[in-house]
Order: structure tokens, then C-alpha cells, then sequence
């Protein structure tokens, strides 16, 4: 198989998307990044744009240890030179000059004639020369130019030292079947296309970015120019990702490879989306929240059977922990019971049966149902009909400016009534404390939250606690118009709920052991 040369424009290109513009240290931490994931060609920056590019491009010079560091420059002396000093320290670096092809450029933007831009092209290119072997030459608007225009451009940049032809789609004009088409023409039209390595740029205007770089790569090209996200000027680049994936994915009709490291795409998209500050979408593919999560009950219960059904590519192999099985009103039973499973919960048939139907209800009412969501409904079906083997009776709080904040509790634990005093950081902490100095237990507090049920000052108060032992999870759940006493009461009842649970596995004398039979407490 043939390698696809990978070029990085996210810190050149990408950065020309409006808004997108990036520190000397962000570029560095990006360019670290790229370089770890073994991406072959790091555009860094246009070194002659400014002061902070030309640094940003000497700075990543110094630390890629695999990737080619690449500078931009138009076909003029002292961006080149700028180009050429800025990339002085790099293990290995390449100039990317270019200059426009186009009628409607060379008329309008350039103001200059044919024979104009081939002297330019001939002369920008010896003066890269100067500063290295790998030189990249691109025909700006290249999809717009004449064919024998383009044919005559790309020999003469050949000729005068270029080892990459970069033919972008500037404007994201072209479609797939025409682009393809054209890369099949210049390797058939071109004398000397033999001695260079032909690349493409394309741009997203139509959407078709990506479509045109594959369509580019079945008729002979073996480098593309993209980015992380696909971010880049008005609608963007060709996203790396998704080049990266389907060269993975679809070997049967892309015969290819790259050295690209692809558990290393989802934690680069997400750096490249903090420090742009661009979100990516939800359904962006690969890395969109959403490129691994399935909600209809028929991908579900078809992914429970076998992953291969609804996916055609692992998540591990982007860099994801597993797929989302997302709850909400089209997910099936199937994927309701496994996602209980693993919250620790088995129940029969029958009770699945009422739970999902509960379950339907409220993903009626919201867009999603959460964990939290499904560990109430599971919580509340199992606290019906149990014993409960601790009641609160009482509690009571000192807490002030000026003094530290202390908890007296009283408790029922089997028939048999109890009292503690702790103190704490605040009055919850003692109050969590003097019951732990009743109640022995090994159970750790994972989530405290506190909702006001009603209105005003007098409010009542709805606590819920989390908490976890042995991988079994509960949710407690208490309400009164004082906070510490809510508070108290959700502990209580998650305490309660844990020996429930538990109780049904094992024997609860096994479980309820008085740790010492002459004092007041007791281990769960």
C-alpha cells in the first residue's frame, strides 16, 4: 500500500478562520500535539504575516521531533527569507511559496499577465532554494485556471527546484468528479509530474472538502492539506480526522495508509475547540459528541448484539473510552436493562416492565434521561415495601462566625435509639460525621446537591446524596424546610437503601454486625 502524506494547515490556514486566532504558546502546545501523532508536515504560520508568526514558526522549529515544520510564503523575497530564517533551526523543514493561476486572480488581484506569474513562479521558488530541498509550490485558485495555463505553471515550478505541487480548491469550487478528474489530467498532461508529489487544499464552501480530497487521492495524489475540526477560512478545510478515518475504515476502496496516530484525534480536537473557542458540533463526524452515541431503541438493542451493526468503526480507535448507548423516548427496553445492570441494579421482568414504563413517561418530558434520572426511578421501586433499619429522630446544630461548627444527632438502628456529637468544617460535614460515628460505614459520598422544592425564604429544602460502596451505587434523597435536617435525612436514607441492596445478596446478619457489643454502633 501507498502512504498519503498528511500536511497540517490547522496553525496557518486554520487560524484564518474568523475569530480563531491563536497565541505563540497555543500554536506551540498544538504543534507538540501534532508532531506527537506522527503528523508528516506541520504548516506553522506565515512567518512574514508578523512578528508573532515568524516567532510561533521559530519556536516549533526547535521542538518537532518527527514532523516537517512548513512555512508559508507568497512569491516574493522577503517572505521567503522571512520563511526560510524563521524554519533555520528545524530538524526538517519545506517553504510553501505560491503565487495565483486563475484568469479572475491574475486580473484582478494580481494585476498581472501570464508570462508575468510564470518569471514569478520560476524565481520564487530559486530563492527557497537557498533555504531547502523541500519546496512546496501551490497555483492559488487552481481549480478555476485554464488546463494549459495550470499544465505550463506546474512544469516550470518543477523545473526550477519544487518537490511537492499543491493544487488547491481554493474557494471549495470544484466537485468531487471533476477534482478527481483534474489530478488524472495534470499526471497525464505534465512532462515532468514524475518528479514531484502532487497535493491537494481543498476548502468546505460546498461542503465537499473532504469528498474532493479522496476523490483527489483516487487519481494520484499522495499528500493532503487539512485540518483538526476542519476548521479554517469561511467554511474551512478538509478535516484531518475524517481524511485520517476513512483512509482507515475503507481500505477496500482506498488501498492506503498513513502514519497518523488515531487514538490521538479525539483529545487534539478537543484542544484545538478550548483554545479557538469554536464548539464542534454535536454531530461532527468522528469526533462530535455524538459520532459514538445511539438513542433509537433498533441501534441499541443492535449494538448490545454485536457493535459491527451500527458502527463501522471503534471508538477506541479515536481515542474514546467505548460507545454511548444515549437513554431517551426511542431507546428500547434492551438498552434500558443493561444501562441499570451496570448502575448496579437487577430486577425482574416484571419490575422492568413497570420501570420502563416509567422510564417512557419522562423521556417524554425531557430531551434526555440521565444517570441521576434512572437511579431515582430505580431507587424509589426499591425502598417500596423495605424495611427501613435506620430513622432519624433528631438533630441539632451550633454553627457561627466565630465558633466551629458542631452536630448532635439522635437515631433509631434496630429497635435500638442512639445519639453522637461531632463536629465538622461546616454544620453538614458534622452532621454527616455524627452519624458515621453511629453507623459504621465504608460508603463514600459522591455527589451532595441541594434544590429548593418551593418558593420564598420558608422554602423546603430537597437534598440528594450519592453514594458508593463495593460498586453498588444509591441515591438518597431527603426533603424539610431546614437544610441540615434535609441533609441529615438523604444520608439516612442512602444508608438505608445501601442495606437493602446488599441485603439481597446477602444475609443480613452478615451484613448488620454490632462492632462491639457493648457500645453503640454499628457497621454496615
Amino acid at each position: 500500500m501507498e502512504k498519503i502524506i498528511i500536511f497540517d494547515t490547522t496553525l496557518r490556514d486554520g487560524e484564518q478562520s474568523a475569530g480563531a486566532s491563536m497565541s505563540a504558546e497555543d500554536k506551540l502546545l498544538i504543534a507538540k500535539n501534532l508532531d506527537s501523532m506522527k503528523v508528516d508536515i506541520i504548516e506553522a504560520g506565515f512567518p512574514y504575516a508578523s512578528e508573532g508568526d515568524f516567532e510561533a514558526v521559530r519556536k516549533i522549529s526547535k521542538i518537532c521531533k518527527y514532523s516537517t515544520v512548513c512555512g508559508l510564503a507568497r512569491a516574493n523575497n522577503n517572505d521567503i527569507d522571512s520563511a526560510g530564517m524563521a524554519l533555520k533551526k528545524a530538524k526538517k523543514n519545506r517553504i510553501h511559496t505560491f503565487i495565483s493561476t486563475s484568469d479572475l486572480h491574475m486580473k484582478y488581484k494580481l494585476k498581472m499577465e501570464r508570462n508575468e506569474v510564470i518569471d514569478a513562479i520560476k524565481k520564487s521558488i530559486k530563492r527557497a532554494a537557498k533555504f531547502t530541498s523541500d519546496i512546496e509550490w501551490s497555483p492559488e485558485d487552481a481549480s478555476r485556471t485554464d488546463l494549459d495555463f495550470l499544465y505550463k505553471s506546474i512544469e516550470v515550478a518543477i523545473s526550477a527546484g519544487a518537490t511537492t505541487i499543491n493544487i488547491p480548491d481554493t474557494v471549495g469550487y470544484a466537485i468531487p468528479s471533476e477534482f478527481g478528474e483534474l489530478i488524472k489530467k495534470i499526471k497525464n498532461n505534465v512532462v515532468n509530474i514524475d518528479k514531484a508529489i502532487i497535493s491537494v487544499h481543498c476548502h468546505n464552501d460546498l461542503g465537499l472538502a473532504v469528498s474532493n480530497s479522496l476523490s483527489a487521492i483516487i487519481g494520484g495524489a499522495r499528500q493532503v492539506e487539512c485540518t483538526i475540526n476542519g476548521i479554517g477560512e469561511r467554511a474551512g478545510n478538509a478535516a484531518l480526522e475524517e481524511i485520517i478515518m476513512c483512509l482507515k475504515t475503507r481500505k477496500d476502496s482506498l488501498p492506503y495508509y498513513s502514519d497518523v496516530d488515531t487514538k490521538k484525534i479525539t483529545n487534539i480536537s478537543h484542544l484545538v475547540s478550548t483554545i479557538t473557542g469554536f464548539s464542534v458540533q454535536p454531530n461532527k463526524a468522528i469526533v462530535g459528541k455524538n459520532a459514538f452515541a445511539h438513542e433509537s431503541g433498533i441501534h441499541q438493542d443492535g449494538m448490545l448484539k454485536h457493535t459491527n451493526t451500527y458502527e463501522i468503526m471503534t471508538p477506541e480507535s479515536v481515542g474514546l473510552s467505548s460507545s454511548e448507548l444515549v437513554l431517551g423516548k426511542h431507546s428500547g427496553r434492551h438498552a434500558f436493562k443493561v444501562k441499570l445492570n451496570e448502575l448496579g441494579y437487577e430486577f425482574s421482568d416484571d419490575k422492568i416492565n413497570i420501570l420502563f414504563k416509567k422510564f417512557k413517561e419522562l423521556a417524554d418530558k425531557k430531551k434526555q434521561v440521565f444517570e441521576e434520572d434512572l437511579l431515582a426511578l430505580a431507587d424509589e421501586e426499591q425502598s417500596i415495601s423495605k424495611v427501613k433499619y435506620i430513622d432519624l429522630l433528631d438533630i441539632s446544630i451550633k454553627c457561627g462566625l466565630n465558633q466551629k461548627s458542631s452536630a448532635r444527632v439522635k437515631l433509631k438502628y434496630l429497635n435500638k435509639t442512639l445519639s453522637s456529637e461531632s463536629e465538622g468544617t461546616g454544620p453538614i460535614d458534622a452532621v454527616f460525621k455524627a452519624i458515621k460515628n453511629l453507623i459504621t460505614t465504608k460508603a463514600h459520598l459522591v455527589v451532595y446537591q441541594v434544590n429548593a422544592i418551593t418558593k420564598g425564604t420558608d422554602a423546603q429544602a430537597e437534598v440528594s446524596v450519592r453514594l458508593q460502596e463495593d460498586g453498588v451505587s444509591v441515591l438518597g434523597v431527603g426533603n424539610d424546610i431546614d437544610t441540615m435536617v434535609a441533609s441529615g435525612k438523604a444520608y439516612i436514607d442512602g444508608l438505608n437503601k445501601l442495606i437493602n441492596k446488599k441485603s439481597k445478596a446477602k444475609d443480613s446478619k452478615k451484613i448488620l454486625n454490632s462492632s462491639n457489643s457493648t457500645i453503640d454502633k454499628h457497621v454496615i
